[in-house]
């Protein structure tokens, strides 16, 4: 007996220790590079997200109401805007994929992602993110004004604050990419030096609201029963609540507009017709025709709900050719 309990033990331990190795979860190992160097910058490039680059342009909003927007300086001035903001928000997307990167390996259409595939190494993400996180800022600095780096460096905190944490914290959630499309829409004002309207304020950002508002709407109809293959916070939203929010936005935007156009400054109309009040019409039925989409549960990316349905974007175009004829007071 003395001699056999030592080896009972032993074995009990390498069992103990097997038992272990089996019941252990597995650490998911980092997958091997796709391409190698030559695919890295194509990589980079997707990460980046083109395709949101579109919303960038709101950055001539504030001018083009203005009237503002066609001289030398201000072209120049608001490409260079748009460079700086497109660059923040690719550092955003890189240091955002990089830390989400083990958990969207797990997804099934994310895990197709530059840094999650393993085009990208995490380190090279959050390393470019991190680069131009701090170079933007710097050349707005330069380049533009003290007003422009401020917007971006708040912009940039805000977004990395979200990928964090606030992405889980309800209500915010929504307020925080309400607050990017409003920063994006009052940059341009800001680097020339243009006068912010409260009515262009309100409508832009109520406006965004009703779009962001719509687009997590529709995602909660379209994934609902479907465990686990959303957004963990929409399991958080009703539909009803989400509902209650882009119509309530919707109507906010509208009256917000509605004031903004009757608004003459003190100066009455000399054009051939009041196209600023006309262009109320055309936009109350674009808000209109967009609430189709939402109600459906169909509105997706607004840039993709726009350019797929003729007749929003053709109301769009009437929208902009009034707006335009009142700014240039035709």
């Amino acid at each position: 007996m003395p001699e056999t309990a030592p080896l009972t033990s032993a074995a009990r331990i390498r069992q103990a220790a097997l038992h272990e190795q089996r019941t252990r979860p597995r650490q998911s190992t980092p997958p091997p590079r796709r391409g190698g160097l030559r695919a890295l910058p194509k990589g980079l490039l997707r990460t980046a997200r083109p395709k949101q680059w579109v919303k960038n342009v709101l950055v001539i909003a504030a001018p083009a109401a203005a009237g503002r927007l066609f001289s030398a300086h201000a072209l120049v001035q608001l490409a260079l805007v748009f460079a700086l903001f497109t660059a923040c928000a690719a550092a955003v997307y890189l240091i955002n994929d990089a830390r989400d990167a083990e958990a969207d390996r797990a997804h099934p259409t994310k895990c197709h992602r530059p840094v999650a595939a393993g085009q990208v190494p995490v380190p090279v993400a959050y390393a470019v993110g991190g680069a131009l996180a701090v170079l933007a800022p710097a050349a707005a600095a330069r380049l533009t004004s003290p007003a422009v780096a401020a917007l971006l460096m708040a912009y940039l905190g805000m977004q990395l604050a979200y990928c964090v944490s606030l992405k889980h914290v309800l209500v915010v959630d929504l307020a925080v990419v309400t607050t990017g499309f409003l920063m994006r829409a009052m940059v341009g004002g800001l680097a020339l030096g243009i006068p912010l309207s409260r009515w262009f304020l309100i409508t832009t950002g109520f406006g965004a609201l009703f779009m962001v508002s719509a687009k997590r709407y529709s995602e909660a109809v379209q994934m609902a029963g479907k465990a686990g293959a959303t957004r963990a916070l929409l399991t958080e939203y009703t539909t009803g609540y989400l509902r209650f929010v882009w119509q309530l936005a919707a109507g906010v935007a509208v009256l917000g507009y509605c004031l903004w156009a009757m608004e003459e400054g003190g100066v009455p109309h000399t054009g051939l017709l009041p196209w600023r009040q006309l262009s109320m019409v055309a936009f109350i039925l674009a808000i209109l025709r967009y609430a189709v989409f939402a109600d459906r549960g169909t509105a997706g990316e607004p840039e993709d709900v726009v350019l797929r349905d003729r007749a929003l974007a053709l109301i769009g175009v009437v929208w902009l050719a009034m707006y335009g004829m009142a700014v240039a007071d035709w």
